[in-house]
Protein backbone atom coordinates (compact mmCIF):
# COMPACT_ATOMS: atom_id res chain seq x y z
CA UNK A 1 0.00 0.00 0.00
CA UNK A 2 1.43 3.14 -1.14
CA UNK A 3 2.12 5.94 1.89
CA UNK A 4 -0.23 8.98 2.61
CA UNK A 5 2.76 10.80 1.73
CA UNK A 6 6.61 10.16 -0.13
CA UNK A 7 8.84 13.36 -0.01
CA UNK A 8 12.11 11.92 -2.65
CA UNK A 9 14.87 13.64 -2.97
CA UNK A 10 13.82 17.17 -2.15
CA UNK A 11 15.53 20.43 -2.97
CA UNK A 12 14.65 23.57 -1.70
CA UNK A 13 16.47 26.82 -2.40
CA UNK A 14 16.36 30.64 -1.19
CA UNK A 15 17.03 33.71 -3.59
CA UNK A 16 19.18 35.79 -1.68
CA UNK A 17 21.65 39.04 -2.52
CA UNK A 18 24.25 36.64 -2.06
CA UNK A 19 22.76 34.25 -4.05
CA UNK A 20 20.81 31.40 -3.95
CA UNK A 21 20.94 29.24 -0.40
CA UNK A 22 20.12 25.50 -0.36
CA UNK A 23 17.94 25.21 2.56
CA UNK A 24 16.65 20.85 1.82
CA UNK A 25 19.05 18.97 0.54
CA UNK A 26 17.85 15.80 -0.95
CA UNK A 27 15.06 14.75 1.44
CA UNK A 28 13.32 11.43 1.32
CA UNK A 29 10.48 10.99 3.72
CA UNK A 30 7.25 8.52 4.03
CA UNK A 31 4.55 9.20 6.00
CA UNK A 32 1.56 6.32 5.97
CA UNK A 33 -2.23 7.04 7.00
CA UNK A 34 -2.87 7.38 10.40
CA UNK A 35 0.79 7.29 11.34
CA UNK A 36 2.68 9.84 13.63
CA UNK A 37 6.30 11.25 12.37
CA UNK A 38 8.46 14.00 14.51
CA UNK A 39 10.76 15.58 12.51
CA UNK A 40 13.30 16.88 14.49
CA UNK A 41 16.37 19.48 14.46
CA UNK A 42 18.02 23.07 15.83
CA UNK A 43 16.72 26.42 13.79
CA UNK A 44 18.06 26.10 10.16
CA UNK A 45 18.00 22.16 10.04
CA UNK A 46 14.83 22.26 7.40
CA UNK A 47 12.19 21.53 9.57
CA UNK A 48 10.23 24.16 8.84
CA UNK A 49 11.04 24.21 5.50
CA UNK A 50 10.35 20.87 4.99
CA UNK A 51 6.60 21.70 6.11
CA UNK A 52 6.47 24.66 4.04
CA UNK A 53 7.54 23.03 1.02
CA UNK A 54 4.92 20.43 1.38
CA UNK A 55 2.44 22.52 1.67
CA UNK A 56 3.15 24.75 -1.14
CA UNK A 57 3.25 28.26 1.38
CA UNK A 58 6.94 28.95 0.78
CA UNK A 59 7.29 32.40 0.47
CA UNK A 60 8.41 34.13 -2.68
CA UNK A 61 12.19 34.20 -2.72
CA UNK A 62 12.14 29.74 -1.82
CA UNK A 63 11.37 27.46 -4.60
CA UNK A 64 11.21 23.57 -5.09
CA UNK A 65 14.73 23.14 -6.90
CA UNK A 66 13.97 19.16 -7.58
CA UNK A 67 12.39 16.47 -5.73
CA UNK A 68 8.34 15.13 -5.80
CA UNK A 69 6.30 15.91 -3.20
CA UNK A 70 3.86 13.15 -3.86
CA UNK A 71 -0.20 13.13 -2.01
CA UNK A 72 -2.05 10.34 -2.56
CA UNK A 73 0.11 9.38 -5.31
CA UNK A 74 0.03 12.79 -6.71
CA UNK A 75 2.99 15.54 -7.07
CA UNK A 76 1.81 18.46 -4.81
CA UNK A 77 5.36 20.28 -6.38
CA UNK A 78 3.57 20.83 -9.92
CA UNK A 79 0.02 21.42 -9.24
CA UNK A 80 -1.19 24.93 -9.95
CA UNK A 81 -1.99 27.66 -6.86
CA UNK A 82 -5.69 26.87 -7.83
CA UNK A 83 -5.24 23.05 -7.30
CA UNK A 84 -3.34 23.69 -4.30
CA UNK A 85 -5.97 26.06 -2.52
CA UNK A 86 -8.35 22.80 -3.01
CA UNK A 87 -6.03 21.09 -0.78
CA UNK A 88 -5.56 23.45 1.66
CA UNK A 89 -7.85 22.81 5.11
CA UNK A 90 -9.70 19.97 3.22
CA UNK A 91 -6.77 17.24 2.27
CA UNK A 92 -3.10 19.14 4.32
CA UNK A 93 -3.80 21.50 6.86
CA UNK A 94 -1.32 22.76 8.74
CA UNK A 95 -0.91 24.24 12.80
CA UNK A 96 1.98 26.64 13.08
CA UNK A 97 4.52 28.11 15.44
CA UNK A 98 2.61 30.92 16.81
CA UNK A 99 -0.88 30.84 16.71
CA UNK A 100 -1.55 34.44 17.79
CA UNK A 101 0.43 35.75 14.90
CA UNK A 102 -1.51 33.10 12.86
CA UNK A 103 -4.72 33.94 13.70
CA UNK A 104 -6.89 37.05 11.78
CA UNK A 105 -7.04 39.83 14.39
CA UNK A 106 -9.82 41.55 13.15
CA UNK A 107 -12.40 38.41 12.18
CA UNK A 108 -13.71 36.75 15.34
CA UNK A 109 -12.84 33.11 16.13
CA UNK A 110 -16.32 32.25 15.21
CA UNK A 111 -15.72 34.28 11.84
CA UNK A 112 -12.47 32.64 11.08
CA UNK A 113 -13.56 28.86 11.32
CA UNK A 114 -16.91 29.58 9.24
CA UNK A 115 -14.64 30.86 6.71
CA UNK A 116 -12.74 28.02 6.77
CA UNK A 117 -15.68 25.67 6.85
CA UNK A 118 -17.56 27.45 3.53
CA UNK A 119 -14.12 27.69 2.07
CA UNK A 120 -14.49 23.59 1.08
CA UNK A 121 -18.33 23.28 2.22
CA UNK A 122 -21.58 24.10 1.48
CA UNK A 123 -22.77 25.47 4.19
CA UNK A 124 -24.93 28.49 5.31
CA UNK A 125 -23.95 31.05 7.56
CA UNK A 126 -26.32 29.53 10.47
CA UNK A 127 -24.77 25.77 10.11
CA UNK A 128 -21.14 27.07 9.33
CA UNK A 129 -21.63 28.96 13.59
CA UNK A 130 -22.95 26.03 14.77
CA UNK A 131 -20.20 23.69 13.28
CA UNK A 132 -17.49 26.51 14.49
CA UNK A 133 -19.15 25.96 17.81
CA UNK A 134 -18.89 21.93 18.11
CA UNK A 135 -15.55 22.44 17.18
CA UNK A 136 -14.69 24.72 19.92
CA UNK A 137 -16.80 22.23 21.97
CA UNK A 138 -13.87 19.40 20.29
CA UNK A 139 -10.63 21.00 21.48
CA UNK A 140 -12.13 21.79 24.70
CA UNK A 141 -12.13 25.41 25.25
CA UNK A 142 -13.40 26.88 28.27
CA UNK A 143 -16.63 28.57 27.45
CA UNK A 144 -16.81 28.00 23.79
CA UNK A 145 -20.30 30.08 23.37
CA UNK A 146 -18.62 32.85 24.48
CA UNK A 147 -15.18 32.50 22.59
CA UNK A 148 -17.10 32.54 19.55
CA UNK A 149 -17.44 36.18 19.28
CA UNK A 150 -13.75 36.70 20.83
CA UNK A 151 -10.81 38.15 18.88
CA UNK A 152 -7.67 36.74 19.23
CA UNK A 153 -6.21 39.58 21.48
CA UNK A 154 -8.29 38.36 23.79
CA UNK A 155 -7.67 34.92 24.27
CA UNK A 156 -4.82 33.28 26.42
CA UNK A 157 -1.59 31.63 24.33
CA UNK A 158 -3.27 27.76 24.64
CA UNK A 159 -6.56 29.27 24.25
CA UNK A 160 -4.93 30.76 20.61
CA UNK A 161 -3.35 27.29 20.36
CA UNK A 162 -6.90 25.15 20.60
CA UNK A 163 -8.52 28.11 17.92
CA UNK A 164 -5.04 26.84 15.88
CA UNK A 165 -6.16 23.47 16.17
CA UNK A 166 -9.98 23.57 15.41
CA UNK A 167 -9.07 25.76 12.15
CA UNK A 168 -6.88 23.36 10.84
CA UNK A 169 -9.17 19.89 11.68
CA UNK A 170 -12.33 21.95 11.00
CA UNK A 171 -12.47 19.69 7.27
CA UNK A 172 -10.89 16.94 8.22
CA UNK A 173 -7.62 16.84 6.59
CA UNK A 174 -5.57 13.50 5.55
CA UNK A 175 -2.80 14.80 6.78
CA UNK A 176 -2.30 17.41 9.82
CA UNK A 177 1.34 19.46 9.85
CA UNK A 178 1.90 20.71 13.13
CA UNK A 179 5.16 22.88 13.21
CA UNK A 180 6.45 23.76 16.65
CA UNK A 181 2.78 23.60 18.38
CA UNK A 182 3.71 23.96 21.91
CA UNK A 183 6.16 26.60 22.02
CA UNK A 184 6.14 29.16 24.82
CA UNK A 185 3.37 26.69 26.23
CA UNK A 186 3.49 25.56 30.03
CA UNK A 187 4.13 22.43 30.78
CA UNK A 188 0.48 21.01 31.80
CA UNK A 189 -1.02 23.67 28.98
CA UNK A 190 1.52 21.44 26.22
CA UNK A 191 0.17 18.17 27.46
CA UNK A 192 -3.36 19.38 27.36
CA UNK A 193 -2.82 20.29 23.63
CA UNK A 194 -0.63 17.38 22.66
CA UNK A 195 -3.01 15.14 23.98
CA UNK A 196 -5.89 16.65 22.67
CA UNK A 197 -3.57 16.63 19.23
CA UNK A 198 -2.83 12.74 19.58
CA UNK A 199 -7.08 12.24 20.26
CA UNK A 200 -8.02 14.16 17.58
CA UNK A 201 -6.02 12.42 15.04
CA UNK A 202 -6.28 8.54 16.00
CA UNK A 203 -10.29 9.45 16.00
CA UNK A 204 -10.00 10.59 12.89
CA UNK A 205 -7.36 8.43 11.43
CA UNK A 206 -5.44 11.60 10.17
CA UNK A 207 -2.14 11.40 10.11
CA UNK A 208 0.50 13.70 11.70
CA UNK A 209 3.70 15.43 11.18
CA UNK A 210 5.24 16.98 14.50
CA UNK A 211 7.92 19.71 13.92
CA UNK A 212 9.53 20.22 17.30
CA UNK A 213 12.83 20.77 18.89
CA UNK A 214 11.54 19.04 21.97
CA UNK A 215 13.03 16.14 22.34
CA UNK A 216 10.62 15.29 24.69
CA UNK A 217 7.42 15.48 22.86
CA UNK A 218 8.92 13.67 19.90
CA UNK A 219 10.08 10.64 21.91
CA UNK A 220 6.25 10.35 23.63
CA UNK A 221 3.99 11.50 20.91
CA UNK A 222 5.63 10.05 17.63
CA UNK A 223 5.75 6.58 16.11
CA UNK A 224 9.17 7.07 13.96
CA UNK A 225 11.29 10.60 14.21
CA UNK A 226 13.58 11.81 11.70
CA UNK A 227 16.84 13.95 12.54
CA UNK A 228 17.91 16.70 10.19
CA UNK A 229 20.92 19.03 9.77
CA UNK A 230 21.56 21.74 7.70
CA UNK A 231 19.22 21.00 5.25
CA UNK A 232 19.68 17.16 5.35
CA UNK A 233 17.64 14.01 7.03
CA UNK A 234 20.68 12.41 9.06
CA UNK A 235 19.00 9.73 10.97
CA UNK A 236 15.58 7.79 10.89
CA UNK A 237 14.45 5.29 13.74
CA UNK A 238 11.81 4.67 16.33
CA UNK A 239 11.70 6.88 18.85
CA UNK A 240 13.37 4.32 21.80
CA UNK A 241 15.75 3.46 19.52
CA UNK A 242 17.09 7.10 18.24
CA UNK A 243 17.36 8.79 21.44
CA UNK A 244 18.52 5.66 23.70
CA UNK A 245 21.18 4.39 20.98
CA UNK A 246 21.74 7.69 18.53
CA UNK A 247 24.50 6.51 15.91
CA UNK A 248 25.10 10.23 14.02
CA UNK A 249 27.03 12.53 15.37
CA UNK A 250 24.65 14.77 15.38
CA UNK A 251 22.01 13.63 17.19
CA UNK A 252 24.43 11.93 19.82
CA UNK A 253 25.03 16.23 20.51
CA UNK A 254 21.25 16.63 20.33
CA UNK A 255 20.41 14.19 23.19
CA UNK A 256 23.37 15.61 25.30
CA UNK A 257 22.35 19.06 25.29
CA UNK A 258 18.23 17.97 26.11
CA UNK A 259 17.45 17.79 29.92
CA UNK A 260 16.07 15.19 31.48
CA UNK A 261 15.07 14.94 35.00
CA UNK A 262 18.92 13.47 35.80
CA UNK A 263 21.07 15.60 34.19
CA UNK A 264 23.53 18.51 34.83
CA UNK A 265 24.79 21.66 33.59
CA UNK A 266 28.14 19.87 33.42
CA UNK A 267 26.01 17.04 31.53
CA UNK A 268 24.50 19.01 29.25
CA UNK A 269 27.56 21.87 27.73
CA UNK A 270 30.41 18.49 27.23
CA UNK A 271 28.90 17.88 23.95
CA UNK A 272 27.63 21.39 23.34
CA UNK A 273 30.14 23.66 24.43
CA UNK A 274 32.37 25.35 21.15
CA UNK A 275 35.99 24.84 21.18
CA UNK A 276 37.93 28.17 21.79
CA UNK A 277 34.58 29.38 23.36
CA UNK A 278 35.92 29.89 26.52
CA UNK A 279 33.15 28.78 28.69
CA UNK A 280 34.84 25.86 30.75
CA UNK A 281 33.74 22.31 31.04
CA UNK A 282 32.12 22.05 34.55
CA UNK A 283 30.86 25.17 36.85
CA UNK A 284 32.83 26.88 38.81
CA UNK A 285 31.96 26.27 43.27
CA UNK A 286 29.66 28.74 44.76
CA UNK A 287 31.25 31.41 46.60
CA UNK A 288 30.50 30.85 50.28
CA UNK A 289 27.79 33.13 51.62
CA UNK A 290 26.27 35.02 54.76
CA UNK A 291 23.19 34.78 56.15
CA UNK A 292 21.87 39.00 55.20
CA UNK A 293 18.89 39.16 52.98
CA UNK A 294 19.45 40.77 50.04
CA UNK A 295 15.43 40.71 48.53
CA UNK A 296 12.53 40.10 51.14
CA UNK A 297 9.09 40.52 50.31
CA UNK A 298 6.40 40.04 52.12
CA UNK A 299 2.18 39.71 51.41
CA UNK A 300 2.93 41.15 47.65
CA UNK A 301 -0.46 41.53 46.06
CA UNK A 302 -1.12 42.74 42.54
CA UNK A 303 -4.97 43.34 41.70
CA UNK A 304 -6.56 43.73 37.84
CA UNK A 305 -9.59 45.03 38.73
CA UNK A 306 -11.61 42.53 41.36
CA UNK A 307 -9.01 39.88 40.32
CA UNK A 308 -5.57 39.17 42.05
CA UNK A 309 -2.89 37.99 39.51
CA UNK A 310 -0.66 38.29 42.99
CA UNK A 311 -2.21 37.16 45.87
CA UNK A 312 -0.41 37.44 48.97
CA UNK A 313 3.21 35.90 47.89
CA UNK A 314 6.13 35.82 50.38
CA UNK A 315 9.88 35.30 49.67
CA UNK A 316 13.49 35.80 50.89
CA UNK A 317 16.75 35.49 48.71
CA UNK A 318 20.50 36.05 49.86
CA UNK A 319 23.23 37.56 47.99
CA UNK A 320 24.71 34.60 45.23
CA UNK A 321 21.57 32.77 45.52
CA UNK A 322 19.23 31.06 42.63
CA UNK A 323 15.50 30.95 43.45
CA UNK A 324 13.30 29.19 40.37
CA UNK A 325 9.54 30.66 40.35
CA UNK A 326 7.35 27.93 38.37
CA UNK A 327 4.03 27.61 37.37
CA UNK A 328 1.49 27.54 34.68
CA UNK A 329 0.67 30.42 32.81
CA UNK A 330 -2.03 33.00 34.44
CA UNK A 331 0.02 31.61 37.92
CA UNK A 332 1.69 34.74 38.82
CA UNK A 333 5.67 33.92 37.92
CA UNK A 334 5.84 36.75 35.24
CA UNK A 335 3.92 39.39 37.39
CA UNK A 336 5.98 38.86 40.66
CA UNK A 337 9.06 39.12 38.68
CA UNK A 338 7.67 42.62 37.31
CA UNK A 339 6.84 43.61 40.71
CA UNK A 340 10.16 43.00 42.51
CA UNK A 341 12.03 44.27 39.48
CA UNK A 342 9.84 47.77 39.86
CA UNK A 343 8.20 47.69 36.56
CA UNK A 344 4.68 47.57 37.82
CA UNK A 345 3.34 49.07 41.33
CA UNK A 346 1.83 46.43 43.88
CA UNK A 347 -1.96 46.54 45.29
CA UNK A 348 -0.37 45.88 48.89
CA UNK A 349 2.62 44.56 50.32
CA UNK A 350 6.46 45.66 51.11
CA UNK A 351 9.20 44.55 48.84
CA UNK A 352 12.93 45.12 50.79
CA UNK A 353 16.17 44.92 48.87
CA UNK A 354 19.21 45.33 50.53
CA UNK A 355 17.34 46.54 53.95
CA UNK A 356 15.52 49.74 51.84
CA UNK A 357 11.83 49.39 50.84
CA UNK A 358 11.36 49.48 47.18
CA UNK A 359 7.54 48.50 47.23
CA UNK A 360 6.72 52.20 47.81
CA UNK A 361 8.20 53.99 45.30
CA UNK A 362 6.21 53.91 42.40
CA UNK A 363 7.20 52.03 39.10
CA UNK A 364 7.95 55.32 36.79
CA UNK A 365 9.84 56.73 39.17
CA UNK A 366 12.24 53.71 40.32
CA UNK A 367 14.72 54.54 37.46
CA UNK A 368 15.40 57.35 39.48
CA UNK A 369 16.53 55.32 42.25
CA UNK A 370 20.13 54.45 43.02
CA UNK A 371 19.11 50.72 43.46
CA UNK A 372 17.49 50.60 39.72
CA UNK A 373 21.29 49.31 38.20
CA UNK A 374 21.18 46.61 41.51
CA UNK A 375 17.85 45.23 40.11
CA UNK A 376 17.96 43.94 36.35
CA UNK A 377 16.16 41.83 33.95
CA UNK A 378 16.71 39.51 31.24
CA UNK A 379 13.31 39.34 29.01
CA UNK A 380 11.69 36.16 27.67
CA UNK A 381 11.65 36.94 24.18
CA UNK A 382 14.86 39.28 23.16
CA UNK A 383 13.09 40.41 19.76
CA UNK A 384 10.52 42.20 22.06
CA UNK A 385 13.00 43.86 24.00
CA UNK A 386 15.98 45.08 21.52
CA UNK A 387 15.25 48.21 19.49
CA UNK A 388 15.71 47.19 16.03
CA UNK A 389 17.40 50.65 15.46
CA UNK A 390 20.10 49.78 18.02
CA UNK A 391 23.22 47.64 17.01
CA UNK A 392 24.41 45.26 19.78
CA UNK A 393 26.85 47.76 20.72
CA UNK A 394 24.38 50.44 21.71
CA UNK A 395 21.94 47.94 22.90
CA UNK A 396 24.57 47.07 25.75
CA UNK A 397 25.77 50.84 25.84
CA UNK A 398 22.20 52.56 26.60
CA UNK A 399 21.87 51.66 30.08
CA UNK A 400 25.09 52.12 30.95
CA UNK A 401 25.11 55.50 29.88
CA UNK A 402 22.08 56.31 31.99
CA UNK A 403 22.58 54.30 35.17
CA UNK A 404 26.56 54.67 35.32
CA UNK A 405 27.26 57.79 33.12
CA UNK A 406 30.20 55.99 31.14
CA UNK A 407 31.39 57.61 28.30
CA UNK A 408 33.95 57.21 25.49
CA UNK A 409 36.83 55.04 25.78
CA UNK A 410 35.79 54.05 29.45
CA UNK A 411 32.47 52.51 27.73
CA UNK A 412 33.39 50.79 24.94
CA UNK A 413 35.85 49.29 27.62
CA UNK A 414 32.67 48.04 29.58
CA UNK A 415 30.43 46.94 26.76
CA UNK A 416 33.40 44.66 25.42
CA UNK A 417 33.57 43.45 28.49
CA UNK A 418 30.00 42.34 28.95
CA UNK A 419 29.62 40.96 25.31
CA UNK A 420 32.87 38.67 26.07
CA UNK A 421 31.56 37.76 29.17
CA UNK A 422 28.26 36.70 27.72
CA UNK A 423 29.93 35.20 24.84
CA UNK A 424 29.36 37.60 22.20
CA UNK A 425 32.21 38.12 19.89
CA UNK A 426 33.54 41.28 18.46
CA UNK A 427 32.76 40.28 14.82
CA UNK A 428 28.90 40.56 16.32
CA UNK A 429 29.16 44.20 18.49
CA UNK A 430 28.26 46.18 15.35
CA UNK A 431 25.37 43.95 13.67
CA UNK A 432 21.89 44.57 14.41
CA UNK A 433 19.05 42.32 15.87
CA UNK A 434 17.37 41.26 12.67
CA UNK A 435 21.58 39.76 11.84
CA UNK A 436 21.43 37.79 14.42
CA UNK A 437 20.40 34.35 15.51
CA UNK A 438 18.32 33.87 18.75
CA UNK A 439 20.80 32.64 20.50
CA UNK A 440 23.11 35.73 20.02
CA UNK A 441 19.77 37.83 21.05
CA UNK A 442 19.76 36.33 23.66
CA UNK A 443 23.37 37.18 24.66
CA UNK A 444 22.82 40.91 24.09
CA UNK A 445 19.88 40.57 26.62
CA UNK A 446 22.40 39.16 29.19
CA UNK A 447 25.32 41.32 28.61
CA UNK A 448 23.09 44.38 28.59
CA UNK A 449 21.52 43.31 31.75
CA UNK A 450 25.31 42.52 33.92
CA UNK A 451 27.03 45.76 31.98
CA UNK A 452 25.78 47.85 34.91
CA UNK A 453 26.86 45.02 36.89
CA UNK A 454 23.66 44.19 39.30
CA UNK A 455 23.47 42.70 42.77
CA UNK A 456 19.95 41.13 41.49
CA UNK A 457 19.10 39.28 38.04
CA UNK A 458 15.33 39.03 37.18
CA UNK A 459 15.60 36.15 34.24
CA UNK A 460 11.97 35.91 33.07
CA UNK A 461 11.60 32.69 31.07
CA UNK A 462 15.66 33.41 29.03
CA UNK A 463 15.83 30.46 26.93
CA UNK A 464 12.30 29.51 25.97
CA UNK A 465 12.34 29.37 22.35
CA UNK A 466 15.98 28.89 21.89
CA UNK A 467 17.58 25.03 20.23
CA UNK A 468 18.71 22.85 23.11
CA UNK A 469 22.94 23.05 22.46
CA UNK A 470 22.39 26.62 22.80
CA UNK A 471 20.39 26.63 26.00
CA UNK A 472 22.63 24.08 27.85
CA UNK A 473 25.51 27.22 26.56
CA UNK A 474 23.28 30.45 28.10
CA UNK A 475 22.06 28.39 31.07
CA UNK A 476 26.12 27.19 31.57
CA UNK A 477 26.97 31.12 30.90
CA UNK A 478 24.36 32.35 33.48
CA UNK A 479 25.54 29.89 35.82
CA UNK A 480 29.16 30.70 35.48
CA UNK A 481 27.87 34.62 35.83
CA UNK A 482 26.49 34.07 39.28
CA UNK A 483 29.16 31.93 40.48
CA UNK A 484 31.88 34.60 39.68
CA UNK A 485 29.40 37.49 40.28
CA UNK A 486 27.62 36.34 43.50
CA UNK A 487 24.20 37.46 41.53
CA UNK A 488 21.12 36.38 43.14
CA UNK A 489 19.26 34.98 40.47
CA UNK A 490 15.01 34.68 40.19
CA UNK A 491 14.50 32.38 37.43
CA UNK A 492 11.20 32.28 36.05
CA UNK A 493 10.45 29.25 33.65
CA UNK A 494 8.03 26.96 33.00
CA UNK A 495 10.75 24.47 32.05
CA UNK A 496 11.33 22.46 35.28
CA UNK A 497 13.58 20.55 33.92
CA UNK A 498 16.15 23.88 33.84
CA UNK A 499 14.79 25.47 36.78
CA UNK A 500 16.02 21.93 38.82
CA UNK A 501 19.50 22.42 37.42
CA UNK A 502 19.73 26.09 37.53
CA UNK A 503 18.30 26.89 41.50
CA UNK A 504 19.39 25.78 44.97
CA UNK A 505 15.32 26.20 45.63
CA UNK A 506 11.92 26.61 44.21
CA UNK A 507 8.63 27.93 44.84
CA UNK A 508 5.66 26.75 43.08
CA UNK A 509 3.10 28.83 42.24
CA UNK A 510 -0.66 28.67 41.37
CA UNK A 511 -3.28 30.99 41.06
CA UNK A 512 -0.95 34.03 42.22
CA UNK A 513 -0.47 31.91 45.35
CA UNK A 514 2.59 29.59 46.83
CA UNK A 515 1.94 25.85 47.11
CA UNK A 516 5.11 24.54 47.52
CA UNK A 517 8.64 25.57 48.03
CA UNK A 518 11.66 24.03 49.60
CA UNK A 519 15.08 22.97 47.95
CA UNK A 520 15.46 21.82 44.29
CA UNK A 521 16.52 18.78 45.25
CA UNK A 522 13.74 17.62 47.66
CA UNK A 523 11.28 19.36 45.80
CA UNK A 524 11.63 17.82 42.56
CA UNK A 525 12.47 14.23 44.19
CA UNK A 526 9.45 14.29 46.48
CA UNK A 527 6.94 17.24 45.73
CA UNK A 528 4.26 17.41 48.81
CA UNK A 529 1.21 19.37 47.36
CA UNK A 530 -0.52 17.40 44.51
CA UNK A 531 0.06 20.71 41.92
CA UNK A 532 3.59 19.95 41.95
CA UNK A 533 3.58 16.80 41.67
CA UNK A 534 0.73 17.52 38.47
CA UNK A 535 3.31 19.90 36.95
CA UNK A 536 6.26 17.22 37.10
CA UNK A 537 4.21 14.48 35.75
CA UNK A 538 2.94 16.83 32.68
CA UNK A 539 6.75 16.69 31.59
CA UNK A 540 7.47 14.97 28.36
CA UNK A 541 10.58 13.35 28.78
CA UNK A 542 12.85 10.74 27.05
CA UNK A 543 15.38 7.91 28.91
CA UNK A 544 18.53 8.62 26.97
CA UNK A 545 20.35 5.64 28.83
CA UNK A 546 17.08 3.19 28.70
CA UNK A 547 17.76 -0.37 27.49
CA UNK A 548 17.25 -1.09 23.53
CA UNK A 549 14.38 -3.64 24.39
CA UNK A 550 12.35 -1.34 26.56
CA UNK A 551 12.19 1.25 24.31
CA UNK A 552 12.29 -0.12 20.41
Amino acid sequence: MSPLLRIENLSVTFATRAGPIEALRGIDLTVGAGQTLGIVGESGSGKSVTAFATTRLLDRAGRIAGGRILFKGQDVSRLSGKEMQALHGAAISMIFQNPRAALNPIRTVGLQLADALRAHRDLSAAAARARALDLLKAVLIRDPERRLDAYPHELSGGMCQRVMIALAVACEPALLIADEPTTGLDVTTQKTVMDLLARIAAERGMAMILITHDLGLAAKYCGRVVVMERGRLVEEAAPGRLFAHPQHAYTKRLVAASPTPNSTLADLVGETRPAGSGIPAAPHPAPPRGTALLLEVQDLVKRYGNAAAVDGISLRMRPGESLGLVGESGSGKSTTSRLICRLIDPSEGTILFDGQSIGDVPARDFHRSELRRAIQIVFQDPNDSLNPRFSAFDSIAQPLKRLTGLRGAALRARVMESAERSGLGPDLIDRFPHQLSGGQKARIGIARAIAVRPRFLILDEPTAALDVSVQAMILHLLDLLRREDDLAFLFVSHDLNVVRMMCERTIVLQNGRVVEEGASETLFARPQSAYARELLAAIPHFDPGAPLAATA
